[in-house]
């Protein structure tokens, strides 16, 4: 791991109330970790173990450019990016019966492999340094994060059409063992694709590791209307009469929620993940974002996967997930640009278990996005954050570190494969399949 120094560089720093602050000075990366942030002629010694002073391994001058904590990418299905543009167009239940399942059934470990790397290389053009996926072979889906040096926490998407809750365990116990950069949390594909068996199933590992449990929750009025009409409750409510919410945890698009349903992610410390383009792109409904904000419910923020998105842009879903309140609230002074920054920042980090990334600060790993504010779309610096919000994109993001690594700068990456050889394997797996 390298010894940085970026300086001339403007730092935000987030705060409790989910407000920013914005200073300028120097942030340096010792390792995989952030070690000292503060101006320039108050820089302290840092060593090396007892006595040897740090070599420094490279200065990087940010020219005045902002240092943000990396944005979460809180609900994903990474490798879903070969189906990028194929079946678009179609109610939610077609596009995932009759076009998803039948091309996932196809893939196998290697084809996730290279799909996940394709993915990474997305994801960090957008600043994004994690992400929370669900998707097959998850120990495949891991190796490829670990060899790139991206960081994956992922969840099951274990459903009734393969393995059960057997598989969840096995996988839970090799990702959790594959080093820093790979994680596991229990979790399942949805209420209307899993059988009660199967549910009990998952409600009795998250026990067993006391683990919070994530799965797609009320994400259309018909998968909520029929979960009532096989048990007599919301998904939310039958998650939580199985047992499953005692460690926390929390689900993916929370579109169509009952009043109970707020009351049992207030009681149990439940997060909300939002997908504003996904939910958009499929009819699904706007995300009451303000009732959960309203009653301290933690939002964070997905992109979905690219077969339902296209894009995996957190710019894109930051400024929906604001925008789209306004419109749903007929309110334009509801989910302010800092509430939006803070749910793509710190709460995506707490919610997937990375609490050591969701800050700007000495101690916290080094997961940081530099964002070029030498562009038109950030001019005039009235508000940085707001800018980040209501007017970034992709262009900005001007390096893009994890683990205390750069794997993006300047448009070239750096996690040891050649972008045109990605491009060539997706092509091929998508142009095998019927």
């Amino acid at each position: 791991m390298s010894n940085i120094i970026f300086k001339n560089a403007r730092i935000l720093h987030t705060n409790e109330d989910h407000s920013f602050d914005i200073t300028e000075g120097q942030l340096w990366v010792k390792g995989n970790r952030i070690a000292w942030i503060g101006k320039e002629d108050e820089a302290p010694e840092i060593t090396d173990g007892d006595s040897d002073v740090v070599v420094w391994d490279r200065t990087i001058d940010c020219r005045g450019n902002l240092l943000i904590p990396g944005f979460k990418d809180a609900h994903t299905h990474t490798a879903m990016v070969f189906l990028r543009s194929f079946a678009d167009d179609l109610p939610l239940q077609d596009w995932l019966f009759k076009q998803v399942f039948p091309r996932e059934d196809q893939l196998n470990e290697d084809d996730i492999y290279w799909l996940d790397i394709l993915g990474i290389m997305e994801y960090l053009t957008s600043g994004i340094t994690s992400n929370f996926d669900m998707y097959f072979f998850p120990p495949s889906n891991a190796k490829a994060s670990v060899d790139c040096g991206f960081r994956t926490v992922q969840t099951s998407g274990m459903n009734n059409f393969g393995a059960g809750p057997e598989a969840v365990e096995e996988n839970y116990n090799i990702v959790n063992n594959m080093g820093p950069l790979a994680s596991f949390i229990i979790g399942f594909h949805a209420e209307y694709t899993t059988s009660m068996e199967r549910m009990e199933g998952i409600a009795a590992l998250a026990e067993k590791y006391r683990s919070p449990v994530f799965l797609h929750n009320s994400e259309t009025a018909s998968e909520v209307a029929e979960c009532k009409e096989r048990w007599g409750k919301t998904p939310t409510q039958l998650c939580e009469s199985l047992g499953m919410y005692k460690y926390g945890g929390g689900g993916y698009h929370c579109v169509h929620m009952s009043e109970d349903d707020f009351e049992i992610m207030k009681k149990r410390g439940l997060y909300a993940v939002t997908n504003a383009a996904s939910n958009l792109k499929l009819a699904s409904g706007i995300a009451p974002i303000k009732r959960f904000l309203d009653e301290k419910i933690p939002v964070a923020i997905g992109t979905d996967g690219a077969a339902s998105n296209n894009a995996l842009d957190m710019f894109r879903e930051m400024y929906l997930m604001g925008t789209l309140s306004k419109v749903r609230e007929n309110d334009a002074s509801c989910v302010p640009a800092d509430e939006v920054l803070y749910s793509a920042t710190a709460v995506g980090a707490r919610c997937m278990g990375l609490d050591d990334c969701d800050c700007l600060e000495a101690g916290k790993l080094a997961d940081i996005v530099m964002l070029d504010l030498h562009q038109p779309n950030m001019q005039p610096e009235n508000n940085i954050p707001k800018n980040i919000v209501y007017a970034g994109s992709k262009q900005n993001v001007k390096l893009t570190m994890v683990n205390g690594e750069i794997l993006y700068e300047d448009g070239k990456f750096n996690i040891g494969f050649d972008p045109e050889e990605i491009y060539s394997k997706a092509t091929s797996i998508i142009g095998r399949m019927r």
